[in-house]
């Protein structure tokens, strides 16, 4: 797939627009947070608007049926729901002490790490792409970006 392809830019662009809704959501969340007076409180709240919001489209998407099929399946596939809150929690814990940007860094960086490996191992199904000299200095360099937020 050539990289300026349609199949490869519209999921990116798709992904980069909700990308910048995901760096509104931090700060709205610590915002959240402070007015409520409980940082775990307003995960909560946040999580259960977004659960309704998808329960909501669910159902528009005629998906209902899933649900039930949620419930048969191995608890490490039910696991993204304990690893999205942790996410909630720590960029809401983490941005009124280190700022959005360095927050946003750190958290790329980590995930940046984790998809070198997972997609490395072709983990959860997904496509092997090998751990190439490139990738490695894709992740150096959002290393830096995230010391150079500190400076």
């Amino acid at each position: 797939m050539p990289v300026l392809s349609p199949a490869f830019m519209i999921p990116v662009a798709v992904v980069f627009a909700v990308g910048i809704g995901f760096g509104i959501q931090a700060p709205l969340n610590a915002a959240l947070g402070r007015a409520i007076g409980g940082g775990v409180a307003a995960a909560a709240v946040s999580f259960g608007v977004g659960f309704v919001a998808l329960l909501i489209l669910t159902f528009a998407f005629g998906q209902g049926g899933a649900l039930a099929a949620a419930t048969r399946q191995p608890p490490l596939l039910l696991a993204g729901g304990l690893l999205g809150a942790a996410v909630v929690w720590a960029m809401l814990w983490s941005v009124p002490t280190i700022g959005i940007l360095s927050a946003f860094a750190a958290l790329l960086l980590g995930q940046l790490g984790a998809a070198l490996v997972l997609d490395a191992m072709g983990a959860f199904a997904a496509p092997v792409h090998p751990i190439t000299p490139t990738r490695i200095l894709a992740l150096v360099m959002v290393a830096g970006g995230l010391i150079l937020s500190r400076l």
